[in-house]
């Protein structure tokens, strides 16, 4: 178990050295807040104490690879994201040429808008041009639960053997397990919006999109 005593710079392996902890304490609990995990939670799942973790984010003490890496586990990230971004705010913008783009059925596409710290849940805007749609047939994915809103323009939404006509501001939720399927049958482009959760592995690939490569995770 760490104490406060460790030193704030560590060698791995007898070799390169971890940064010191200056720099990782404030994003650990940034991260750690963002996820809504408690210090106690935090501790139990490394196998330290609340009072450690609190010191380590006030830059009060160190730690060693074995404990970040515990704590990058335990957040779901890797080490090295406990060192990204330092330098830059935590809310960083993303510029609309920066979403990954995922082409969707017929004449349609999606962009992820939600990012890491975010891990309980994905959104995307859509886009579908006149006659465009999720596919020919209905699809169902997972076991999450899906939020569709229309901003722009006319949908027509398929769940199970409904049909839904829906204009700008209206939303609907269902189960990913239902039948769905999505197709502009307006005379102008629609614009639409999902929130699913939990997140899909899918959005967990393109959270690792740079802008200039636009494939969809898998092709």
């Amino acid at each position: 178990m760490p104490h406060a005593s460790d030193s704030p710079v560590k060698q791995l392996n007898g070799g390169a050295a971890v940064p010191e902890a200056g720099g990782v304490g404030p994003r650990i609990k940034a991260l750690r807040t963002a996820r809504r995990v408690s210090l106690r939670q935090l501790a139990d799942m490394t196998g330290t104490t609340a009072s450690f973790i609190s010191q380590l984010e006030r830059n009060l003490c160190g730690a060693n690879t074995g404990t970040l890496l515990k704590i990058a586990a335990a957040l779901d990230l890797g080490i090295n994201d406990l060192f990204e971004d330092n330098a830059r705010p935590l809310h960083k913008v993303l510029r609309r040429e920066e979403r990954p783009v995922v082409p969707v059925g017929l004449q349609g596409r999606k962009m992820l808008l939600s990012r890491r710290p975010i891990h309980q849940f994905e959104v995307y805007a859509g886009h579908f041009e006149v006659g465009g749609s999720t596919g020919d047939e209905t699809y169902v994915h997972g076991g999450e639960h899906e939020m569709f809103m229309v901003l722009k323009g006319t949908v027509e939404l398929t769940l199970a053997d409904e049909r839904h006509l829906m204009r700008e501001g209206d939303s609907v939720e269902y189960a990913t397990s239902v039948p769905h399927r999505t197709v502009n049958v307006g005379d102008t482009p629609a614009e639409v919006l999902w929130i699913i959760a939990p997140p899909t592995a899918g959005a967990l690939e393109l959270d690792r999109y740079r802008p200039g490569n636009r494939s969809h995770p898998g092709e």
